[in-house]
């Protein structure tokens, strides 16, 4: 499985669809960090660069899983001993692609992005949000990827839908439905980052495992 997962990261990277998510991910960082932000407003920087980065996590996701072609697919589940395992493989194949994007955002954003070291803290706070932004994205883009809707208009439009959806329901009183995007902004906003934590970790962690759950069992018979 590892070896298969390790395959699919090198076809996405020989087939240059890496450098579209590359472009897209320092031109928003390039944006989200063109000026430090002052002492004090952090979490404030982190956090909405931890958020803008999912949809263009997503579309990495998306991109790594439709590199291989319907019939390799096949192939690969039989090699590596079932649908299972070939699922696995293209689920930590697309994290893996997410994280490395995601840690790009983080260093950015410490490096560029911030007035001297960040508070006790934050740091931790901040791989977490990370870690679960690179997970948010793998999710949303397994769900649009090609084996799940083959027309590619209507992957992207519902990869784009998708991440709308997270910050509109995100911004009423029923966050807890989706993965709360918006919360983890205002609470970096109000200062309520750490006391907020636990709890928005929590949902964001179950829906990501949700949304996984249920991309593999649509992948169950394709």
């Amino acid at each position: 499985m590892i070896a298969l997962a390790a395959f699919r990261l090198a076809a996405y990277i020989r087939s240059h669809r890496v450098y579209q998510a590359l472009l897209l991910t320092l031109a928003v960082l390039a944006i989200v960090h063109g000026n430090r932000a002052p002492r004090g407003a952090e979490a404030t920087v982190l956090v909405d660069g931890a958020i803008l980065l999912v949809p263009i996590l997503a579309w990495t996701a998306r991109s790594l899983l439709d590199t291989e072609p319907d019939a390799q697919r096949e192939m690969s589940a039989v090699q590596v001993g079932g649908r299972g395992r070939e699922v696995a493989a293209g689920l930590l194949a697309a994290f893996a692609a997410c994280a490395v994007f995601a840690a790009l955002g983080l260093l950015w954003g410490l490096l560029l992005g911030i007035t001297g070291a960040p508070p006790s803290g934050l740091l931790s706070v901040a791989l977490v949000l990370y870690a679960l932004s690179a997970l948010t994205g793998t999710a949303l883009g397994a769900l649009t990827s090609r084996v799940i809707l083959p027309s590619p208009a209507m992957s992207i439009m519902t990869l784009l839908l998708g991440f709308l959806a997270m910050l509109l329901v995100g911004a009423t009183s029923l966050y807890w439905l989706t993965v709360p995007l918006i919360p983890w902004m205002k609470a970096a906003n109000s200062g309520e980052l750490f006391g907020q934590f636990t709890q928005l970790a929590a949902i964001s962690l179950v829906w990501c495992l949700v949304g996984l759950a249920a991309y593999a069992w649509l992948r169950r018979r394709t």
